[in-house]
């Protein structure tokens, strides 16, 4: 049984930097261009639109580094920055009228999400951070995919073909390195602080 202690908020990695609001500042910063430099690294796939990027992993580090709130700043200064032109988006793109925008808008859900769910803890244990890593990749998916069926003008089904089956094994692997990172920093800083 889950007691109710479990669910009080929690500090996040990003609270444990000493600092005030110039701190936050550098942090939402900083995961603008983590998340930036991470979707530059993209490998275009000739039989989908989406490319592979390692953008997703870092959604996910960001959001469970940071939490919520500076989370969704850094998303929402990518969002905003590649949306008005600079090339912040996969394959150096900028602009909303693409194929795989949509994913880029379901970053900053999932990005609020896994913050949250790291104030929760759920970020210290391997199964906790999978499970955080599933709910932040099904969150993407849940954005990224309608927009892809309404831009191509597609059906659900092309629609999953084009823009889910070919990413899920890379999925699988981005959980299981941040099942392996995030609980491995979190061991680091109890044996720091004992």
């Amino acid at each position: 049984m889950t007691s109710v202690a479990s669910f009080r908020r929690a500090p996040v990695l990003a609270d444990l930097v000493p600092g005030t609001r110039l701190r936050d500042v550098a942090l939402v910063l900083a995961g603008t261009v983590f998340v930036t430099l991470a979707g530059w690294v993209a490998v275009p796939l000739p039989f989908t639109p989406v490319p592979v990027s390692l953008a997703t992993f870092a959604v996910l580090l960001t959001g469970a580094a940071l939490g919520p709130a500076r989370a969704a700043a850094s998303i929402l200064v990518y969002l905003a920055a590649g949306t008005a032109g600079a090339p912040m988006f996969a394959e150096f793109s900028s602009g909303w009228a693409f194929a795989s925008y949509g994913y880029a808008l379901g970053y900053l859900v999932a990005a609020v999400l896994v913050g949250e769910l790291a104030r929760r803890r759920a970020d210290r244990s391997v199964l906790g951070t999978a499970a955080l890593a599933v709910a932040s990749t099904a969150t993407i998916y849940a954005i990224g995919v309608p927009w892809l069926v309404v831009f191509l003008g597609v059906d659900l089904a092309t629609g999953l073909t084009l823009g889910v089956v070919p990413f899920l094994v890379g999925d699988v692997i981005k959980a299981a390195a941040a099942a392996l990172l995030l609980p491995g920093a979190w061991s680091i800083v109890r044996r720091v602080r004992q």
